[in-house]
């Protein structure tokens, strides 16, 4: 099982009509097929870390994941979810032993970024993100959510 867990807090002004919406999107993103359990909603964690949601997702394994990072709603997903975002963060987890899981996992998500630069663009236009899309040496978390289809 790989599990992405994703904190984020909106950018000031977001009203709540637009919140709703983008946690709908993320709900939408969350139940595709290849998703094997996930939740969307408030941060539990330290308030002085300045998150006030999160999303976490888990994918069965590398072909899952492969079909949730193309998933035509997540494709579409984050051109209605990053806009909004002022904060993100994310940790990737797995029971699966493998060495070579986390290279694998980077892999996926560079040829994700090849193919739809201006997915990278929108990541890289949140004002604080702990999600570099500069490579593997620079790549320290999971995927994020998908991509508009081109």
């Amino acid at each position: 099982m790989i599990v992405n867990i994703l904190r984020f807090t909106f950018k000031d002004g977001t009203t709540d009509e637009k919140k709703a919406e983008v946690l709908g999107a993320m709900r939408r993103t969350a139940a595709a097929e290849s998703a094997s359990f996930a939740t969307v909603g408030q941060d539990l964690g330290d308030p002085a870390e300045g998150y006030t949601h999160a999303y976490c997702v888990g994918i069965e394994d590398l072909p899952a994941l492969e079909r949730y990072m193309y998933d035509p709603v997540h494709l579409e997903g984050d051109f209605e979810i990053l806009p909004h975002l002022a904060r993100l963060s994310a940790v990737r987890l797995s029971d699966d032993m493998d060495p070579e899981l986390g290279a694998r996992v980077t892999e996926i998500f560079l040829a994700k970024l090849a193919k739809y630069p201006e997915w990278g663009e929108l990541l890289n236009s949140i004002p604080d993100s702990r999600i570099s899309t500069d490579g593997p040496t620079d790549f320290p978390v999971a995927p994020v959510f998908g991509a508009r289809a081109g």
